[in-house]
């Protein structure tokens, strides 16, 4: 469960019995205290003075929910389902640096899909890391899924090959692939990453029918930095937020999507193979007040 996810903005309301221009203040630098982006934040907080100022919201709990409202209708266009590929196999390409929870994640989704009662083919291209195939390998071993993987340093787009053949040949639903994460700013790192999607659209005759980056909500506006490089170079079809159970950094969800309308396709939530939900704008507006 999302746990006060925004809880300096919770936390301004408390004690409050009139709207005044102190609370507009501090609502304001709690939303930014939050990530959300300072232009955003500013508009926000002018669109609900303008109410205030005209009689539209006359007490604290009003505008608490105005601005409740205005999140959900802001995040809204960003609720997107998963893509399912034409043919099979269905392939997602899963993009992200080291340590926001992308094995996790794909050992997350592989579970979810197995549990619909797809078949499902893991493919561990970071060769990179030494320890990136066998943890993957560890996680495929407990959810109960197929792994192509090879020794350290192989070529991550020969080993993207072998993986949708073999998926091809077995008879996935299922691909989903695994990336380096190290130098998210690095040329080459990104070069490497282009050529797997290459290799992949050359295999089915189309892209990988979701390129998705994991980010940590945790670290707020880093998160929104790696998500322009990626984009940039991989044009991403959507998001995946992690780690978001507790943290009071939440706010980058409203900064990324306004700012690179890039959609969030799913929001990991505690480490269970279950804590992995898709995206409601609803719900997470309602947890910016949540106690």
């Amino acid at each position: 469960m999302l746990k006060g996810l925004f809880k300096r903005v919770a936390a301004v309301f408390t004690g409050r019995a009139v709207i005044d221009d102190d609370l507009l203040d501090d609502l304001e630098a709690a939303l930014i205290q939050a990530d959300v982006s300072a232009g955003l934040a500013v508009r926000l907080v002018e669109e609900l003075r303008d109410q205030a100022e005209r009689g539209k919201l006359t007490t604290p709990d009003q505008l608490r929910q105005a601005l409740q409202d205005k999140v959900a209708e802001l995040l809204q266009p960003f609720e997107a389902p998963l893509v399912k590929g034409k043919e099979r196999p269905t392939v997602f390409l899963i993009l992200g640096v080291n340590g926001v929870g992308k094995t996790t994640t794909i050992a997350k989704l592989a579970y979810r899909h197995k549990q619909m009662g797809q078949k499902v083919m893991l493919v561990a291209a970071d060769t990179f890391r030494a320890a990136a195939a066998e943890q993957l390998k560890v996680w495929a071993d407990r959810v109960g899924v197929d792994i192509v993987a090879q020794k350290i340093g192989a070529d991550p787009g020969a080993v993207t090959f072998d993986g949708v053949k073999a998926a091809q040949a077995r008879g996935s639903n299922l691909v989903i692939v695994d990336t380096a994460g190290r130098l998210h700013t690095k040329v080459n790192l990104m070069a490497e990453v282009e050529k797997m999607g290459r290799v992949i659209e050359r295999e089915l005759g189309r892209p990988a029918d979701e390129r998705l980056l994991v980010l940590d909500a945790t670290i707020g506006q880093n998160a929104l930095l790696q998500a322009r490089v990626f984009h940039e170079s991989l044009d991403l079809t959507g998001l995946v937020i992690t780690k978001l159970d507790g943290t009071a950094k939440a706010g980058i969800v409203l900064t990324i999507t306004q700012e690179l309308g890039l959609p969030i396709k799913l929001v990991g939530l505690g480490e269970k193979m279950t804590d992995l939900e898709v995206f409601s704008a609803q719900r997470f507006a309602e947890q910016m007040f949540a106690e």
